[in-house]
């Protein structure tokens, strides 16, 4: 297989005045291409900050990260912006909508970032796959957390990632709705083949994924 995501050495430390915080120490793994993995540990075990530096949307202090081959150390903002663009999907825990689109509108945005056609038929195909074909004329306010979160799934799928990070995919959301989010989750990962990277401290969502990676105090203490 494949490799998509690889990381050699890599730590993050955050300085403010004369103390240092270190937030992730020699952090090393690799991600096969097609494969779900998890990335557990407890709160201020550096999990989401691991995911922002995978993602490209912050930059470790030292070490190397590669995505699709491309080191993202040596890019500057504007093309980390069209690596993330061209292979990454993401998923929020506060599902992060624009409250001022309608659930269509905001599928639509990463195509339309990307200069697509045909990108409405695309959109309303993704919200009936998430079983919101009829409420795709409402915006986020007008939603349950439960349909944010699956308007957030077809915006995450819509530009057909190579990988997606989901960070706390159903933290925000009740037992029954959770298991009905992540049950899509998978069922949209498996149909489109991408690489799937979860963070979240929920173990039997975790338990569902190929490989668990373990975090704690910034370091990884278990790797399966």
């Amino acid at each position: 297989m494949n490799t998509i995501l690889d990381l050699h050495d890599v730590s993050k430390i955050y300085k403010s005045g004369d103390r240092t915080l270190k937030v992730l120490d020699s952090i090393s793994f690799s991600i096969d291409t097609g494969s779900t993995v998890s990335i557990v540990g407890p709160s201020g075990s550096g999990k989401t900050t691991l995911l922002g530096l995978c993602a490209g949307l912050d930059r470790s202090t030292n070490g190397t990260v590669e995505l699709h081959g491309k080191r993202l150390n040596g890019l500057n903002e504007d093309q980390l912006a069209a690596v993330r663009n061209q292979y990454v999907g993401f998923i929020f825990q506060n599902f992060q909508l624009l409250p001022t689109l309608t659930a269509l509108e905001n599928v639509m945005v990463p195509m339309e970032l990307r200069g697509e056609k045909n990108i409405k038929s695309r959109a309303l195909d993704l919200l009936d796959k998430v079983g919101l074909a009829e409420r795709g004329h409402h915006y986020p306010t007008q939603l349950s957390g439960g349909e944010q979160q699956r308007v957030s799934l077809a915006r995450a799928f819509s530009n057909q990632p190579q990988i997606l990070f989901a960070d706390e995919p159903t933290g925000n959301l009740d037992a029954e709705t959770s298991e009905k989010v992540v049950k899509l989750l998978f069922d949209l990962n498996r149909e489109a083949g991408t690489t799937l990277v979860v963070v979240t401290h929920d173990l039997e969502l975790a338990a569902k994924t190929q490989r668990i990676i373990r975090i704690k105090g910034g370091k990884i203490v278990e790797a399966s």
